[in-house]
């Protein structure tokens, strides 16, 4: 983890901030979009749009996802998360629309 808290270093605590409040809805509109994109795949099976949606939705969530892990490491320092609330943000990535709790109440600086 030293070479992500390294790769992060030189930005700014403002910058990281407001990166992991927009990855965090981001995430989570990719899932839903991610989610119609499953709906019309079922629907229309035999259809080519459907796939080609799937797939360019699959890789647009896929790639939030994976920010959204990578900057809960600085998150982590710059909120000063304990390891329960850690864990807690890095499984929230695997619940639909979780991630938008998590930057509502867990990533903020006044909370106790």
């Amino acid at each position: 983890m030293n070479f992500i808290e390294n790769f992060f270093s030189k930005y700014p605590q403002e910058k990281l901030t407001k990166w992991f409040h927009q990855v965090c809805i981001a995430e989570a509109i990719s899932w839903l979009l991610l989610f119609s994109a499953m709906v019309w795949i079922r629907e229309d099976k035999d259809g080519i749009l459907p796939i080609i949606y799937i797939s360019v939705m699959g890789s647009i969530h896929g790639l939030f996802f994976t920010l959204y892990l990578l900057l809960a490491v600085p998150a982590r320092k710059i909120y000063h998360w304990d390891d329960e609330d850690s864990v807690f943000a890095l499984l929230a990535a695997f619940f639909p629309l979780a991630t938008i709790w998590i930057e509502k109440k867990l990533a903020r600086f006044d909370r106790d």
